[in-house]
């Protein structure tokens, strides 16, 4: 029997807390091992219960979401990655789809983001999603929030041409077609190459350019201007 998936949900508000408890403990794979108040307890919690997946609001007291995410990430510019022994996933929990926040929160190394009012089949597959090491990048509102941010943000990366210059052509066009939003199957059918194919090159761009899964992959485009926004 696989084991459950294991969460930790961090979020200052209690009623949110225990209300993703009950919805997530409901699910036969899922299983909620702990709670965090702030962003400071949850890298605690994750160092002590190596949750696969966190569930991380992005506005909490003290220590907010943003850090606590580039924290348990290890993305680049954070001091430490927790233990360096878990690969929890992050999870961005925001009350608005269009939040600057978000976007800097998939900068610091988050795998997508879930609204507050996401119903509890939404919460449940989303979790599963990242915890299958995916990005929850799908979804109409992610593509556009990551377009208007990498527009917006000033706080961009000068990407250099030597991470790019890694790739081959036809990654740097399956990484073009990532950052548009597109599943593997849907990259497949527009190269009319096997979807197999496919993942195997997403692969090589992670590590290639050191990233974490598709959600990094689209931010680099965005920032590296493969892609524009709007595009």
């Amino acid at each position: 029997m696989t084991a459950p998936i294991k969460v930790m949900i961090a979020d200052d508000q209690m009623m949110v807390r225990q209300g993703f408890t009950v919805l997530l403990n409901a699910q036969p794979d899922i299983e909620v091992v702990g709670q965090a108040v702030d962003g400071a307890e949850a890298v605690a919690k994750v160092a002590e219960l190596a949750p696969d997946v966190v569930l991380m609001d992005i506005r909490m007291p003290g220590m907010g979401g943003i850090e606590a995410t580039s924290l348990i990430t290890g993305a680049p510019g954070s001091a430490v990655k927790v233990l360096v022994l878990t690969d929890a996933k992050v999870l961005v929990l925001t009350t608005f789809d269009l939040d600057e926040y978000v976007y800097q929160a998939l900068r610091a190394g988050a795998s997508g983001f879930l609204l507050k009012d996401a119903s509890a089949r939404q919460l449940a597959d989303g979790v599963r999603v990242v915890a299958a090491g995916e990005a929850l990048l799908a979804p109409s509102v992610t593509k556009r929030l990551i377009t208007e941010f990498s527009k917006l943000s000033e706080t961009r990366t000068q990407v250099g041409s030597a991470g790019i210059s890694e790739l081959t052509e036809r990654e740097t066009e399956v990484l073009v077609l990532i950052a548009q939003g597109l599943s593997n199957a849907e990259i497949a059918d527009r190269l009319i190459i096997a979807e197999s194919t496919i993942k195997t090159h997403v692969s090589r761009i992670l590590v290639k350019l050191g990233l974490r899964d598709r959600t990094q992959a689209a931010v680099f485009a965005y920032e590296a201007r493969l892609v524009t926004p709007g595009q």
